[in-house]
Formats: C-alpha cells, sequence, structure tokens
C-alpha cells in the first residue's frame, strides 16, 4: 500500500516538473527565503546566480555581472585581487544570501577594514581621515578617486599650476613634508639656499615664473648698491656671502696677503665696497690703532709686515744705544716702552724694567749686571762672593746659594758657622759656635787645633788619643777656662782616695798608671 503511494507521488512530480525548466521550477519549490535588495530584480531567476544542482558553478554565475571583481581577480587588483584568500573561496563564503531584503551581504565592517587590500594603501595623514571624505554614499567604494587633486583641487596653494600630482613634491605625512627636486627647474639649491624657507624666493605659493637672477632676491640686501651688477655670483658663491670668490690682487691695485686677508671688507670698506677711492697706503686705516701716535710716520711697512703687528722688522741694535740679545731679543716691545713704542727717554738701566721683579729687593744695587747677564737670570751669574765679608773656600765654594740665602736678601744671610751648621754640629755646641777655631772649609774631618801650642796642657801619651768630650765636659765661651789640674779629670778613679794628694804626675806619668816616677822598693 504504502509503495502505491510514492509511486503515485513520483509520477506527478515527473508531469508536473516535465519540460527543460523542470529544475529551476524545482529549485524555487526549496528557495530557502527571499533575496536582499540588491538582488530583488533577478530573485525569479535562479539560474542568475545559480547551475542546477551545480553548487561550485555559483562563482562564475557572480563573476558574469559583477565583472569589475572579475578583472581584478585576473589583473590581481582592487579588494578582490590583492587578499589572497579570496583566490581559493567562493563568492557565498563572504556574502550570504536568501537573508531577506533587508541583509547585508557585504559584512564590511569599517572598523577592522584594511585598506592595504586596495590600491589605494593609506599612509601618513590619510590614516586619520574619515572614510566619508573620500567614499561618497552615491558610488561604490571602488569607484572612489586616487588623484590627489579630485580631493585636494580647493586646498591647493599653488592654483594647478604644478599639475595634480601632489605626490611628485609632497609626501603623505604632511603638506610641509616636501621631497620636490629643485634642481629639475633649472636652479638647483646648494649652499644656502638648501637652508632658506620658500618663501623667501616665492612670494607667493604659486612657483612657476620665479626670475632666477640674484638681484631678484638680492637687491634689498646688496651692500654695493648696485655698484658691480645684478650677478653675485662673478664675486660670491652660495655657500655664504662671507665665501667671497672675488679676487682682490686682479681687481684692485691692493693685494690681500696674511692678515688682510683675514680682514672683514668693512674694516677697509666703511662705505660702499665698490668705493674706487679707498687709499691703500696704511694710515688710512691704521690711523685709528697707531699706538706710536704718527710719530713714527704713515708707512706701517718701514717696521711691521701684513703678518701681524708683533712681527716687526725694526733694527734695535742700530737705530737705538741698547741692543738686544740674549733674553732681551725675545722680549714684547711694550715690556720696556710701557707708555708707547717711540719712548726715546729709557735710560737702559736694569732697574728701569727689573725694579719690579728685583728678588733682592734693592738690597744688592740697581746694576743687575754685576752679577747677571742677558742669557736669563740663573744663567752664568758672574758674582764674585771673595769681594763680601765671607769668602768662598773649600766646601763652601760648591755649595748652592740657597744652602745659606734662605731668601734673596742675600746680605741679611748671618755669616757665624752656628747659622747653617747648629743641625750638624757634633759637639752640640758645647765647643761654642766657632767652628772655625778647629775646623777649616775644606772638610770636618779635617782639624787644625794644636792642643800644645794653642795651651798649657799638651797632650802626649795617653793623653794624645782621647775624645775631646772626656775633659771638656761642657762648652766654654769665649776663652777655654779648664784647669790641668789631674784630679779634674782622675778624681773619680783615684784608687788611692786622695791619700797622695791631688797632683798624679808625682808618681805617675802620662804613657800610664803603671809608668811610675818612684821605685816602690
Amino acid at each position: 500500500m504504502r509503495a502505491q503511494r510514492i509511486a503515485r507521488i513520483a509520477a506527478c512530480l515527473s508531469l508536473t516538473l516535465s519540460g527543460d525548466a523542470w529544475g529551476f521550477d524545482f529549485e524555487k519549490l526549496v528557495m530557502p527565503g527571499p533575496v536582499s535588495e540588491v538582488h530583488a530584480e533577478i530573485e525569479g531567476d535562479c539560474a542568475s546566480c545559480h547551475a542546477p544542482f551545480d553548487r561550485e558553478n555559483q562563482r562564475d554565475r557572480c563573476l558574469r555581472c559583477h565583472e569589475e571583481v572579475a578583472e581584478d581577480l585576473q589583473a590581481g587588483s582592487g579588494l578582490h585581487g590583492r587578499d589572497a584568500r579570496v583566490k581559493g573561496s567562493l563568492c557565498r563564503d563572504c556574502h550570504s544570501e536568501h537573508q531577506g531584503r533587508d541583509a547585508d551581504i557585504l559584512g564590511f565592517n569599517r572598523e577592522s577594514f584594511q585598506h592595504r587590500f586596495t590600491d589605494f594603501e593609506l599612509r601618513g595623514r590619510h590614516r586619520e581621515v574619515e572614510c566619508a571624505s573620500c567614499h561618497v554614499p552615491e558610488k561604490a567604494y571602488r569607484e572612489a578617486t586616487q588623484q590627489c587633486a579630485d580631493c585636494h583641487g580647493e586646498d591647493d596653494a599653488h592654483g594647478g599650476q604644478l599639475g595634480d600630482d601632489c605626490s611628485s613634491c609632497h609626501v603623505e605625512r604632511g603638506w610641509k613634508d616636501t621631497k620636490f627636486e629643485h634642481a629639475s627647474t633649472g636652479f638647483a639649491l646648494e649652499g644656502a639656499h638648501a637652508r632658506v624657507d620658500c618663501r623667501v624666493c616665492h612670494a607667493g605659493p604659486r612657483y612657476q615664473g620665479t626670475p632666477t637672477d640674484c638681484r631678484a632676491c638680492h637687491a634689498t640686501n646688496d651692500r654695493h648698491g648696485g655698484h658691480f651688477g645684478r650677478d653675485c655670483s662673478r664675486c660670491h658663491v652660495p655657500k655664504s656671502w662671507k665665501d667671497s670668490a672675488f679676487d682682490h690682487a686682479a681687481e684692485t691695485r691692493f693685494a690681500l696677503t696674511h692678515r688682510h686677508a683675514d680682514a672683514k671688507c668693512s674694516a677697509c670698506h666703511s662705505g660702499p665696497l665698490a668705493e674706487q677711492n679707498l687709499e691703500t697706503r696704511c694710515g688710512s686705516c691704521h690711523a685709528s690703532d697707531d699706538i706710536h701716535r704718527g710719530r713714527n710716520g704713515t708707512d706701517c711697512e718701514s717696521c711691521h709686515s701684513e703678518r701681524g703687528w708683533d712681527r716687526a722688522t725694526f733694527d734695535h741694535d742700530t737705530k737705538t744705544a741698547f741692543p738686544l740679545r740674549g733674553s732681551h731679543a725675545e722680549v714684547a716691545c711694550q715690556h720696556c716702552h710701557q707708555r708707547n713704542p717711540r719712548e726715546e727717554d729709557l735710560s737702559g738701566a736694569c732697574g728701569d724694567c727689573h725694579a719690579r721683579d728685583d728678588a733682592h729687593a734693592d738690597t744688592l744695587g740697581r746694576d743687575c749686571g754685576r752679577c747677571h747677564n742677558e742669557s736669563g737670570w740663573r744663567k752664568h751669574v758672574n758674582f764674585d762672593h771673595d769681594i763680601t765679608r765671607f769668602p768662598l773656600l773649600g766646601l763652601h765654594a760648591v755649595e748652592l746659594c740657597e744652602a745659606c740665602h734662605t731668601s734673596t736678601r742675600f746680605r741679611d744671610a748671618d755669616p757665624s758657622c752656628v747659622a747653617c751648621h747648629s743641625s750638624d754640629d757634633r759637639h752640640e755646641q758645647k765647643l761654642g759656635s766657632d767652628c772655625g777655631r778647629c775646623h777649616n772649609p775644606n772638610g770636618w774631618s779635617i782639624w787644625r787645633f794644636d792642643h800644645g801650642r794653642e795651651t798649657n796642657f799638651p797632650l802626649r801619651g795617653n793623653h794624645e788619643g782621647l775624645n775631646c768630650l772626656a775633659c771638656h765636659t761642657r762648652a766654654s765661651p769665649g776663652a777655654v777656662t779648664q784647669t790641668s789640674s789631674c784630679a779634674t779629670c782622675h778624681d773619680f778613679d783615684d784608687i788611692h782616695s786622695g791619700g797622695f794628694g791631688r797632683d798624679c804626675s808625682r808618681c805617675h806619668s802620662e804613657e800610664g798608671w803603671r809608668n811610675l816616677k818612684i821605685n816602690p822598693r
């Protein structure tokens, strides 16, 4: 019974769907829902989008209508052609139909859309622009213009004079970031020109027709007042005004050498630099800084050279009574000529110049030449110490001055022995302060004191080898008053305890205690 029912239904369907359109009529019966508004006019023609029972063939049907998308896919351009994900996908993977008239089949999200998949990647300031600024509602997004002038025509400061391709000069970071190659105009920007703001030469933003001759810009600051013409490059270079190519020797009668070559033009040319009647004599420029006050005339080069004022050629030896020798030859003029170099009343005496640096504070007079010479204060000092109250003998002659003279006021030095030798006095001044009574300048170990001749107590026998301090236990100012009595020294070792008196020599001799003068038997 059931099988018969199925057979009757199949027969009815075959009669109903017979003919060429049977497949599409059948699909209409199973259409999942209304199509979107943009496809509403072809909703009744399923074959426009669908191939009967062939879902994979729908992509080709879409591209028959959407020819621009097909071209993008073929050329690899535009949104569909640049995104690699589109090439292996079907249209329905992104654009789903039969969702009703109000359905959004594009699935377009402005916030997440990546503009780099289009033919116009957003960079710099373009990334900050709203979509509606370039995409108008009545046109598809892909139809937005890419020409600079279409968007920027109203704010083109050049008024269209430079064409409609703004990117030939400007970049997307901003209008002021330009990449214009000025050399293409026939006027390359070099040196200081490269740092000049455009508006300095171009009064308005319409750059074409700007004159390129120098005076077009520099007429207002022409220091020459137009006397040298309009071509500044005859003398100047673009690096700066100060780097002049003007050949002063060829163009004038006055070649600039040495210090003159370093001088500013305005140092000599106080008026227009083209002044033709400028005098070339020294005094015309140097009268104000002539420290001789005109006393040596106006011809500076008779003594000076162009290398500098300090390089004077004045012959002091032949033109004055004071030849410059030794260290004097290296001294600057103003060290001696303090008022002016023409000063002629200098006496030539040492003290006139060296009074202030006289280390002896005028204690040795004003004639430095008595001891010093022109080679230097410390070189070859020829002072004769023998003419003083203390002639230098023996080791004193090779001693440095500073050993005795603690200051440069040499006459203040104390000539006594103890003034220098108190620290190395082996006798600790027990023998007085006059070392010369015993010693001589040739050395401490060289004695000249004769005890037998100088005293009434000749040293004989065992007395001869004794140390002085054995008898002389304390210093004696002036004459020595030491007694020659035996007991003075031998009282402490008298084995007789004074029983035979204080004159040991009655029995003993100086050869020793056991050398007796009497026969004990």
